[in-house]
C-alpha cells in the first residue's frame, strides 16, 4: 500500500474533525479533492488534502476563503 493516500478516518483526524463532518464537506462539494474506488469507498491523496489547506489558510478574520 503507497502512503500518498489516506482513508476518511486519517483524514479526519489530520484536520481535526469528525468522519461524519468530513462527509458533510464532500456532499457540499467544499472539502478536500476525494477518489471514489467503488460505490460506497472513498480515499484521499495527501497532495489534495495540502491543497485544500493552502486554498483555505487565510490572513485575517474576515478573510472570505476559510468561509464554507
Amino acid at each position: 500500500m503507497t502512503t500518498d493516500t489516506a482513508t476518511p478516518k486519517e483524514v479526519a483526524a489530520y484536520l481535526h474533525t469528525s468522519e461524519a463532518g468530513l462527509a458533510q464537506l464532500r456532499y457540499r462539494g467544499v472539502g478536500p479533492k476525494f477518489v471514489r474506488v467503488g460505490p460506497r469507498k472513498v480515499i484521499y491523496r495527501w497532495a489534495d488534502v495540502h491543497a485544500y489547506l493552502d486554498a483555505n489558510t487565510c490572513q485575517r478574520t474576515d478573510d472570505p476563503r476559510g468561509a464554507a
